[in-house]
């Protein structure tokens, strides 16, 4: 663990609310007395944004303040990796690369860190900011802005939510998640219907939210798409008092994704909605309550005064909750500019050492050794595979543009793509301004001890020539992938990727440099799955598929490839040969806004490869390391709340490393789940030769379906079986329940 004392003492604290915080009862008190005492245009003034053309919006979207009432204006800021359109702040690695993790230490410490620089940029007395996050968006491996979530599987997106909640809203900062509900690809999203039915509702898609809901998140944002044919800020179904929402114990506001709004304000206000942002109108929707729309449905009785105070006190009660009415540090920045011009904008740095260490570190854990064809010589140093040994290659070439600078001009679309891969475009993109390019840490860290060539184009016969001959070479290379929106095309791509194919002929150019190079290194940077087609090759020895690494990104991999860090990161999806093994398409083409029906059902990546007999090429939850890992002494015993799972595992190699053993459920076939379900994880530091006993615990719910006829989750009869292993397909030990 890389976590200065510094960082550890003040997470501590954060977890042990430092922060004055009240309860639920009590901040709804304090709001509805705020709510009393206001003017209808002051309460207006709290449920509608500002407006996205205001040229004295401070945020990506704001709300009026009431001064006279000690209400500040609520801020809203983009950034699931890292505070968007503001400078001085950490590029962290994306949310997949997080769950890559399967650390819940991790997914916290990111979460608390993150919030800490929320809280930095300021709140008090002029805003405040939510931290939105993105869950259960990689339907299909193609989607946009699935790397912005945990991936495919529920449960891990749902620890991942639910450590991220903890840990942003321990610093005092809001926290969101977004997009409810079944926000899947980008083509369409405006319009398109996801239609699936209840089981597969509760069990895929709102299983993240709920457990956000559980985490104590205080707002959630509804989505742009329909929902089973109705758009989601105003679906009473999902957002209404009776709705999914309610029903599963939620007590913040539900805000509007940007625009997301369609017609009247009394169809959104009485549906649920508590917010509209940014106010006006934006794309194809929005401003439903702006220009005095819900003022009338309010005086003419369409909306009553009573459910206007509910909405406002519903924004309202979070702020007390938080403790957000007291020690907040002042606004400092300007989103309309960033670059720092202007009174408003006052370069508060927010980065620090600590930052620093645990971005890198995130970034090492993420990254996943999917082959290792490692040679040694009678010294005991590696000549060929990872880790290496420096100094035995005299002769290194460095092999496309992956490895080097990117434009930062493009940080925010990153619609250039002309260097490394550090996070994908759009509204969740990050700062990219502090990046260190991998051929800068790896020249760095090599000097002197090896001839470098490099090769910072994807021109296949420039690669090739630079490696012909060499001792080694790195090729990096990329796929990149993010929203839709108004934003630029990125290389042909609209959202969602074409194909899974590498960008700027990639494959063809790891195909060049294996050919005429046999200690052949490939780093990967991509949103999600990529054809790896080529991974079989002989003289390619070894494969880090290192994600949406962030800023920290030539220094993380440094340490993988040279084995300061034994790496441990897991697949958080599978990654096979063809997009037809994953059951799922997106639909670029159709005539009006396509209803997109979820048959698949309960059967995404995993779970519909293992129902279908598909075997991946790198299936759900692998990844190598530098040391080998045994399992032995299942035990499985019953509790007043379920099951204990318990093993022992047991460093078997010669160097210290991470095991992140899984456990998953097979349930009765009267159940008809999937044959394999993930229901447990955990991180294991092991010396070279130690064991440790590894205690998973199951809830009753983790062995539960939903019923839609009775509305709950239910623990069909029959005999469970229990996996325990290194992922989906390496089972180790196999219990019954």
């Amino acid at each position: 663990m890389l976590f200065s004392g510094a960082f550890l003492a003040l997470s501590l604290a954060l977890a042990s609310n430092a922060f004055v915080t009240r309860t639920w009862d009590e901040a709804y008190a304090l709001a509805n007395n705020v709510v009393s005492q206001m003017t209808i245009d002051e309460k207006l003034g709290i449920v509608i944004g500002t407006g996205q053309l205001n040229s004295n919006r401070r945020c990506v979207g704001d709300t009026t303040a009431v001064p006279r009432l000690g209400i500040p204006s609520l801020c809203f800021q983009d950034g699931p990796a890292g505070l968007r359109l503001v400078k001085n702040v950490t590029g962290w690695p994306a949310g997949i690369n997080t769950a890559s993790t399967f650390s819940r230490r991790l997914m916290r410490a990111r979460g608390v860190a993150m919030g800490e620089e929320w809280r930095g940029k300021g709140a008090q007395p002029s805003s405040r900011y939510s931290f939105c996050l993105p869950l259960g968006k990689m339907r299909n491996p193609k989607a946009g802005r699935g790397w912005e979530s945990f991936g495919p599987d529920p449960y891990l997106n749902g620890e991942g939510a639910y450590e991220t909640v903890i840990g942003v809203q321990s610093t005092g900062v809001q926290a969101c998640a977004k997009h409810f509900l079944a926000n899947n690809q980008e083509h369409w999203r405006y319009g398109l219907s996801a239609n699936l039915d209840d089981r597969t509702e509760k069990e895929m898609y709102f299983y993240p939210f709920l457990r956000s809901i559980e985490a104590g998140v205080v707002s959630v944002m509804c989505a742009y798409n329909r929902y089973n044919g109705t758009s989601s800020c105003h679906n009473e179904g999902l957002i209404g008092d009776n709705g999914l929402l309610r029903k599963h114990g939620f007590k913040g506001y539900v805000v509007s994704d940007w625009g997301a709004t369609h017609d009247s304000a009394a169809d959104n206000a009485n549906a649920g909605l508590d917010m509209e942002q940014p106010g006006d109108y934006i794309v194809i929707g929005g401003g439903v309550f702006f220009l005095g729309k819900l003022e009338t449905a309010v005086n003419t009785g369409a909306v009553t005064t009573e459910r206007l105070n509910q909405m406002v006190a519903r924004i309202l009660a979070p702020y007390y909750h938080l403790g957000q009415d007291s020690g907040y540090p002042e606004t400092n920045f300007d989103t309309q500019k960033p670059d720092g011009s202007g009174s408003r904008n006052l370069r508060v740095n927010v980065r620090s050492d600590a930052h620093t260490a645990l971005a890198k570190e995130i970034a090492m854990a993420s990254s996943v050794l999917l082959k290792n064809n490692r040679t040694v010589n009678s010294q005991g140093s590696t000549v060929r595979g990872l880790p290496i040994t420096k100094g035995v290659a005299s002769s290194i070439a460095i092999v496309g543009q992956d490895a080097k600078m990117l434009n930062t001009n493009c940080n925010d679309l990153n619609e250039c793509n002309d260097g490394t891969l550090t996070v994908g475009w759009g509204s969740g993109s990050n700062l990219v301004d502090f990046t260190i390019p991998p051929v800068d840490a790896l020249t760095s860290y090599i000097g002197t001890s090896a001839t470098i060539t490099t090769s910072l184009s994807n021109d296949l016969d420039d690669g090739a020539n630079a490696a012909r001959g060499k001792d080694m070479a790195f090729v990096f290379v990329n796929a990149d992938s993010g929203e839709l929106g108004a934003y630029t095309v990125v290389v042909g791509n609209q959202g969602d990727r074409n194909d899974l194919a590498l960008w700027w002929k990639g494959g063809s150019l790891v195909e060049r440099v294996a050919a005429v190079c046999n200690n052949t290194i490939v780093v990967v940077h991509s949103v999600g799955p990529v054809s790896f087609s080529w991974s079989n090759h002989p003289n390619i020895t070894g494969i880090v598929y290192a994600g949406l690494p962030g800023e920290q990104t030539g220094p993380a991999i440094v340490d993988v490839l040279y084995g300061a860090y034994n790496p441990s990161g897991r697949l958080p999806f599978s990654i096979a040969d063809s997009e037809d093994a994953y059951g799922t398409s997106i639909v670029y083409n159709s005539l009006g806004f396509p209803d997109i029906n979820y048959t698949e059902k309960l059967l995404l990546d995993y779970r519909y490869m293992e129902a279908n007999n598909i075997t991946p090429r790198f299936e759900f939850g692998f990844g190598l390391s530098y040391t080998t890992f045994s399992y032995s002494s299942l035990s499985i015993s019953s509790t007043s709340t379920g099951y204990t799972v318990s093993f022992q595992v047991t460093n078997t190699g010669g160097l210290a490393g991470t095991e992140k053993p899984q456990l998953y459920l097979g349930y009765p076939t009267s159940a008809s789940e999937p044959p394999k379900v993930l229901r447990g994880f955990e991180e294991v530091d092991l010396a070279s030769g130690e064991s440790k006993t590894v205690t998973l615990s199951l809830i009753t719910r983790d062995l539960s379906i939903w019923d839609t006829p009775s509305q709950s989750y239910i623990r069909p009869s029959g005999t469970f079986n229990v996996f325990v292993g290194a992922s989906i397909r390496d089972i180790r030990l196999t219990g019954t329940i």
